[in-house]
């Protein structure tokens, strides 16, 4: 049975707006039980297992028969052609440092095509959203992607992966080589909302290496539908890409490895 979209688009926001008083309620509080998964540095927080357990409820309860794939808990199979695509807590470093950029972020894909996408930042109370075809709005006010086409008036952003004490293909040689043509350049230390602030304008452009799907399934739908690219620039490392109109994104894969 084919979605209706806009209405299953009101209850992700929803959801995605619980999830955030989930983060505030532990925001800056003194009991978020850290702890590391793959590394030292990839930590999870009780507040991304609490917000994941959530979404998994309401999906579940919602459309039982749609597949899951979360961050903190894997895939979890369905038998409708859709797949929930959900990243509880997208910024866990900020947010266990108490710095107030994070995001919850979900996407709906429909036979592996993402068609929805939603990324809330409850710090700053905004609210991202797709349906494709549909244009893409901040807090419903239609977005649209920066216009600069040279890299000198460009702010960008990017980040580092999980690996980079272990593995030299780190991206800090793409730091070096770009750097010096750029207006500046941006760590905000959340792909989602990296990812939204390209879709809006705010940043410029934005790339990175060896992402996970549920880091940037919802915010790459979103840069699309503000009438902006993404593509993918290797294959040999995760996702690895770059967003901003179609001009920026040539000129920084001319700069980038």
């Amino acid at each position: 049975m084919q979605l209706d979209l806009k209405e299953t688009l009101k209850l992700a926001e929803i959801w995605a707006k619980e999830v955030g008083e989930i983060h505030l309620s532990y925001f800056r509080g003194n009991n978020l039980d850290i702890h590391t998964k793959s590394n030292v540095y990839d930590v999870v927080t009780r507040a991304d297992k609490e917000s994941e357990a959530f979404l998994l409820s309401q999906i579940g309860e919602c459309f039982p028969d749609h597949a899951i794939l979360g961050e903190e808990t894997g895939e979890h199979a369905g038998v409708a052609g859709y797949r929930w695509v959900i990243d509880p807590l997208d910024g866990t470093n900020n947010f266990s440092q108490g710095l107030p950029i994070f995001t919850v972020s979900i996407g709906l894909q429909y036979e592996g095509m993402t068609v929805l996408g939603v990324v809330y930042a409850p710090c700053q109370k905004e609210m991202y959203s797709a349906v494709r075809g549909e244009g893409a709005y901040m807090n419903g006010k239609k977005i649209h992607v920066s216009v600069k086409e040279d890299l000198s008036h460009s702010v960008l952003a990017t980040g580092f992966p999980y690996d980079k004490g272990v593995n030299p293909d780190n991206n800090i040689a793409n730091i070096v080589a770009i750097l010096p043509y750029l207006r500046g350049i941006r760590r905000m230390g959340t792909a989602a909302y990296d990812l939204c602030c390209t879709a809006a304008g705010w940043l410029d452009g934005y790339w990175e290496l060896n992402l996970n799907l549920w880091d940037m399934c919802a915010g790459a739908l979103i840069v699309e539908e503000a009438g902006g690219k993404v593509i993918h620039f290797r294959t040999d490392r995760g996702i690895s890409i770059i967003a901003g109109n179609s001009t920026l994104v040539e000129r920084i894969r001319e700069k980038i490895r």
